[in-house]
């Protein structure tokens, strides 16, 4: 590690990754397989992910796993995906909990089946105690998530305990998904797509992005290794400018 490299490591710390896992369908059709394939090769790809967490001493990772557009795709795809999520929930939580690992899903549940609704809460009892945190974004999507906290927010002013006025930014960060946890340092996007697709607006603001060519069900532990080195060769500045230190060229510092 390059000695900026250990001053930003020591400076910002990664402490939340966010990943859009791209790229399952893709990967599947050059194999000539059905799309759920990808899916599932990508569902193994979680674990990768989570080793290097623990590696990197990373606290929280949060995925997007469904978006609340993706209720437009076709439903055998869709009906894949939940039987996918279903399974997962199953076949990982007592995994998650020996791991010490604290499983929270985000997203509109009311529109998942009771059973479904169930294994949630299940997963996530069963795992509370955990010191890392794994999120599942879930039929989500970051307007949604906004709007519901501008919903909270309008509640209070009804029951008159909040005045309009009193309303600020510090207050509506404290209604969005995520607001006990610390904001994403890094967002991963796989399969060469450079947008961030309606995930995490408000949580994002200062996310630094890195967007990888590589379709998510080959995005490996050294892949995750190699995105945590480029984090950590970045200059945050949060709008500021950075102030070089001691002795070193003004042009290292950025603007």
């Amino acid at each position: 590690m390059t000695a900026a490299a250990s001053r930003h490591q020591k400076a910002h710390p990664l402490r939340h990754v966010a990943i859009i896992m791209d790229g399952n369908n893709r990967w599947a059709r050059q194999r000539g397989l059905g799309g759920i394939a990808g899916h599932q090769e990508g569902a193994e790809r979680v674990r990768d992910a989570l080793d290097a967490c623990d590696r990197h001493n990373i606290d929280v990772l949060t995925l997007f796993a469904f978006s609340s557009e993706n209720w437009n795709r076709q439903p055998a795809e869709v009906r894949g995906l939940m039987s996918l999520f279903v399974s997962y929930l199953k076949s990982e939580v007592h995994e998650l909990s020996e791991r010490n690992i604290r499983l929270r899903v985000i997203g509109q549940r009311d529109r998942f089946s009771s059973r479904l609704q169930k294994l949630i809460a299940d997963a996530e009892q069963r795992t509370r105690k955990g010191t890392r945190t794994l999120v599942l974004a879930v039929d989500y999507g970051g307007r949604w998530d906004i709007t519901q906290a501008a919903r909270n927010l309008a509640r209070q002013v009804q029951s008159g305990t909040l005045l309009p006025d009193q309303i600020n930014e510090q207050l509506l960060a404290g209604e969005v998904a995520l607001a006990d946890l610390p904001e994403p340092d890094l967002c991963i996007r796989t399969a060469g797509e450079q947008r961030i697709s309606n995930f995490l607006l408000w949580q994002m603001a200062y996310t630094e992005f890195l967007f990888s060519p590589v379709y998510w069900p080959d995005f490996d532990g050294a892949a995750f290794d190699a995105a945590v080195a480029d984090y950590y060769q970045r200059q945050r500045r949060f709008g500021g400018r950075v102030i070089p230190p001691q002795g070193a060229s003004l042009g290292t510092a950025g603007a």
